[in-house]
């Protein structure tokens, strides 16, 4: 199985990013062998392979095309997803919970765009696409200053100041 570039991101991210390119090649890790299977256990969630599939794809379609064109049509996608299930408050020795109520095969699509949601509530402005044109990845800036730019320092990040850094060098010794 080809290793995911980033990982731990938020649930609604890291659904998004189980697309990514590889060398110039797209890469999906639910068609590989047990890669929902493997993304379904390392995010503890419940389901079927075969059952969830389907709906995390079309999650993962939604949230893609509202992180990178938000606009009513996008807004629709999401809003299918979430008309999966429902989310209440309950109260139980003296404790607030919440229960969902969701689709059979829906609840792992359904939680991460309701995580979505709950990203858009905090801080909205801090999710963001790698600044790499050729990367597809997403992330949740929790850098101090917010401002950070790359997946990763480790793949493009380290990429664009080589390339910087190259350009510099090219330029003062020609």
């Amino acid at each position: 199985m080809t290793r995911r570039p980033l990982v731990d991101e938020p649930l609604c991210l890291d659904l998004v990013n189980t697309e990514w390119v590889d060398r110039g090649h797209p890469v999906d890790l639910f068609d590989q062998p047990d890669g929902v299977r493997e993304w379904l256990a390392e995010h503890r969630l419940p389901g079927q392979p075969s059952s969830v599939e389907p709906p995390l794809r079309e999650a993962r379609t939604a949230l893609r095309r509202i992180l990178e064109h938000p606009d009513e049509h996008a807004e629709q996608g999401v809003n299918a997803i979430l008309a999966h299930g429902t989310l209440r408050h309950v109260l139980r020795q003296a404790t607030v919970r919440k229960e969902h109520d969701v689709d059979a095969g829906w609840l792992p699509a359904w939680l991460a765009v309701h995580n979505y949601l709950e990203l858009l509530r905090q801080q909205p402005a801090r999710i963001r696409r790698c600044g790499n044109p050729e990367c597809v990845l997403h992330f949740y800036d929790t850098s101090r200053n917010g401002t950070r730019r790359w997946c990763s320092m480790d793949g493009c990040g380290g990429r664009a100041k080589a390339a910087r850094h190259y350009r510099r060098h090219r330029t003062t010794t020609a």
